[in-house]
């Protein structure tokens, strides 16, 4: 499956966004790791949160590369 990101012409309608193609439980699953995220940036009061986001980009896909 392909993620493609919110586009802005979001529907509710169905079991899927016809904005995004993505299901609906997909883009709330997604909106609940987003929140636990920015909940603990600001929980913490980082500074910097922009390293923050950058630090979790790297580590999403460096866990997602296949073992050598």
């Amino acid at each position: 499956m392909k993620f493609n990101p919110c586009n802005g012409k979001c529907t509710e309608a169905g079991t899927h966004c016809e904005g995004c193609g993505r299901s609906h439980e997909d883009i709330a699953e997604v909106a609940q790791l987003v929140n636990g995220l920015v909940s603990h940036a600001q929980k913490k009061a980082y500074e910097n949160p922009e390293e923050f986001a950058h630090f979790i980009e790297h580590s999403i896909m460096y866990h997602l590369q296949p073992p050598e």
